[in-house]
Order: structure tokens, then C-alpha cells, then sequence
């Protein structure tokens, strides 16, 4: 029998990388919003979770699945500074009730956090055992879950940052690339720094977590701490595009409602050593996704 997995946010960029990846011992079911998931072999249900979260949990009860992968959260970090009740119902009073019907019913709870959980003081990437203080509502919302979600030792927490890939949903690979094509300038931070984490790496390891039926808490990012300039620049650059239209910027030069930590760089060793997944370098990645963009201008993941 096929395994059961439940991607709630199917057409996410991590949620519908997943289908991609997934083979034939998967039955895959979802939940979709405002895209709707043509993909035959996937059965999707429409849901809004802030609309409708009874829904989702019949849905869970109802299939049972192996692991339920949850990929939706606000994906505006100001929106949750100004917004608190609707952040603190989507990150953590919706996944509460979420993990508690994932483990009435056995199934293992995969959910994505985020490196917003730590102030950003690290002079080195953070580990597992660093200790969080986010700065943010997003930061706090996102940590509580993850207290709420470790209560069940079978679950895992994957904290990752600025995920990319060649896929209309990777933003910020995408605004850097539409722009430089249209010969416009790119502002792009110098003073904070995140570890860019190629989607296919974060996939492939949630497959080595199902199958090998890992548990706890993970970092699970690229190995490349650097800031957004720099990847800005290094985008340009193996697309063909004007890096000297990137223009070096402060945050502190753009009005930003929420705090940010100044470095945000994950350390993934624990998890690459348990899953056997290795996280690409800046540089490999890109590669990765360049190669993708010359394989197939049609495909309706591209840029």
C-alpha cells in the first residue's frame, strides 16, 4: 500500500515542489487555496484554513495519512507586526488543533519555521541548541508553534530561510531576475544575512525524514551564509544580467515595520549527517536552477 501524505498548501513553492518529487509509493493528497493543482495523481480539496479549519481537520481524520507536510503560514513578516490576532490564528491556534488531530490519528506532523526565531547575534550560523529569541511577531508566533508541535516526539520542525528554486512562487530569485531583465535596479540589503535554501535539497530531505522515520527539531538550509546583495549579484551574474544594477542597500535606509535579525544563517549539519541529504552552496544552487531555466522555457514552474 501506498504511503498517505497530506500537503497542506499544495501549491506552495514547497508544497507543490513535493508532488514533483514524489514517486510512485506515495499517495498524495492537498489542500489548495486561490491555485488550483491539476496534477492527475494528486487529490486536492479547495480550503482556506482561516476560513474553514474544521475542514482540515476532517480531512485529516478522514485519510489517516502517514505524515501531514504543513506549508502555509503568512508569508509577509510586516503583516504580522501590524496583524497579531490573524498571525496568532494561522501560526499557532490553527496548528495546535492540527497537531493534536495529527496525533489522535498517528500521524507524523512535518511543519516549516523559520531562522526568525533567533534575534540575530550570532557571529556563526545557529545550531539546534541555540537558544531562540525572536525579535519579531512572526519570530514568536513561529516558536510557539514549534513548542506546541515538539510536544508530540514523533513530529519534526524544519526551520529554513529564503527558499528558491526556478518556480513562479520563489519571490525573491524571481524579483531579481524580472527586474534585471527589464534593466531596472535591484536594492538589495548588505546587513543581513540568511543561508538560501535551494527548495529540491529541503524536499529531499522531508522524503529521508518520512522514510527514515526521523523526529525533532532540524535546521534545513544551504550551507552559504551571505546577504541578499551578494545573491543578488550572483544571480545576475550566472544569468547573464547587469550585476551592477544590483545597488547595495541598509535595511535600515527602507522603512520595515518588523525587526529582522541581522544574520539569520542556519547551521544544517545534524540534519545532513541523520537524513544523508546534502544542502547545496550558493554557487551549486543557482547552477541547479540556471540549468533548469535552459531545460524547459515552457514549463509552467518557470519564471
Amino acid at each position: 500500500m501506498p504511503k498517505k501524505l497530506l500537503i497542506i498548501g499544495g501549491a506552495s513553492l514547497v508544497g507543490s515542489t513535493i508532488i514533483d518529487y514524489a514517486k510512485d509509493n506515495y499517495e498524495i493528497f492537498t489542500t489548495e487555496n486561490n491555485t488550483p493543482i491539476t496534477n492527475s495523481k494528486v487529490s486536492s480539496i479547495k480550503l482556506n484554513l482561516l476560513d474553514d479549519k474544521k475542514h482540515i481537520l476532517d480531512y485529516i481524520e478522514k485519510i489517516k495519512p502517514s505524515a501531514v507536510i504543513h506549508t502555509v503560514a503568512f508569508p509577509n513578516v510586516d503583516f504580522c507586526e501590524s496583524n497579531h490576532e490573524l498571525t496568532d490564528l494561522l501560526h499557532v491556534k490553527i496548528t495546535k488543533d492540527i497537531s493534536e488531530i495529527c496525533s489522535s490519528v498517528n500521524s507524523k506532523l512535518i511543519y516549516f519555521s523559520t531562522d526568525a526565531v533567533f534575534n540575530g547575534n550570532n557571529s556563526i550560523p545557529y545550531n539546534e541548541l541555540d537558544r531562540p529569541d525572536p525579535l519579531s511577531y512572526y519570530g514568536k508566533t513561529k516558536l510557539e508553534a514549534e513548542k506546541i508541535i515538539l510536544q508530540n516526539t514523533n513530529n519534526v520542525i524544519l526551520r529554513t530561510t529564503v527558499i528558491y528554486g526556478w518556480h513562479i512562487r520563489s519571490r525573491f530569485t524571481n524579483w531579481v531576475l524580472d527586474t534585471l531583465k527589464n534593466k531596472k535596479p535591484v536594492t538589495a540589503f548588505v546587513d543581513q544575512y540568511n543561508t538560501p535554501t535551494l527548495v529540491d535539497d529541503l524536499v529531499k530531505s522531508v522524503f529521508s525524514i518520512i522514510e527514515k522515520d526521523l523526529s525533532g527539531l532540524f535546521h534545513a538550509s544551504g550551507k552559504s551564509c551571505l546577504n541578499r546583495f551578494e545573491f543578488a549579484q550572483k544571480l545576475a551574474i550566472s544569468f547573464g544580467l547587469d550585476k551592477n544594477l544590483v545597488v547595495p542597500t541598509k535595511s535600515s535606509d527602507i522603512s520595515q515595520i518588523a525587526p529582522r535579525p541581522k544574520n539569520g544563517c542556519l547551521d544544517s549539519s545534524q540534519l545532513e549527517d541523520k537524513s544523508g541529504i546534502k544542502f547545496n552552496e550558493i554557487d551549486s544552487g543557482i547552477d541547479h536552477i540556471f540549468s533548469l531555466s535552459n531545460k524547459s522555457t515552457t514549463n509552467s514552474n518557470k519564471v
